[in-house]
């Protein structure tokens, strides 16, 4: 099992945090770091739910991840394993995650694939979903897998969507012409390209679209 120790900085005040591996004792927070991430209009339906995390802990531990900020639980993220084609990388979040129930996890597969990644609105100033991102990397290396992948929203896009296509804007966010709340976050956590996809996810601020990104195991396939 996972567990790493270290210290977040509130400016200059070093504070303990945790990450490991999120179990049934964890629900309650989980579910309310999804309530605070996520509040209204977003429909409550798409919460985590007990049924949906206990999958997550018995299918595939490893990709379950929380972190703990002097001992409170302050964010969370969810991986699952897929056998990934890049020749065919057209999907959608709802097929490759099971909606987020994972029964579709692969143990074999060579991809560790993002579910969710979330943290406390109180929490985001302390980087806590860079750290996540790179324990999730851990594992990757660990488990000797080819990459870690996921489809990111890009929230910024409807603003542009009258000016130019989705590969376009994200064309302009790698660039660093414009600025965009997730994909920026994710390069910013090493993640690059992959592609665009169309009817990612159902989400207006995106237009439906999700930037494919991934990082690659720097030691190369190793898994047998």
């Amino acid at each position: 099992m996972y567990r790493k120790e270290f210290y977040v900085f509130d400016q200059d005040r070093p504070i303990p945090a945790a990450i490991r591996n999120y179990e049934e004792k964890d629900f309650p927070g989980l579910i309310r770091i999804q309530t605070e991430s996520f509040p209204p209009p977003f429909p409550s339906e798409l919460w985590w739910n007990e049924e949906q995390l206990h999958n997550h802990v018995t299918l595939f531990p490893e990709g379950a991840l929380c972190i703990e900020v002097d001992g409170e639980i302050a964010g969370s993220m969810t991986g699952l394993l897929v056998d990934f084609d890049p020749n065919h990388a057209e999907h959608m979040w709802e097929e490759v995650t099971d909606h987020g129930y994972i029964r579709n996890h692969n143990p074999h597969g060579n991809t560790l694939y993002v579910v969710d990644i979330s943290v406390r609105p109180s929490y985001r100033k302390l980087g806590l979903g860079k750290w996540l991102m790179l324990s999730m990397y851990d594992v990757v290396v660990h488990k000797g897998l080819d990459r870690l992948l996921g489809g990111g929203r890009m929230p910024g896009y409807h603003k542009k969507a009258n000016e130019m296509t989705a590969e376009q804007y994200l064309g302009a966010v790698v660039k660093g012409e414009l600025k965009d709340p997730v994909i920026t976050f994710l390069l910013r956590c090493g993640r690059t390209p992959v592609q665009v996809v169309a009817h990612y996810l159902a989400d207006e601020e995106s237009c439906n679209y999700g930037a494919l990104m991934e990082w690659t195991n720097p030691f190369g396939t190793v898994k047998s």
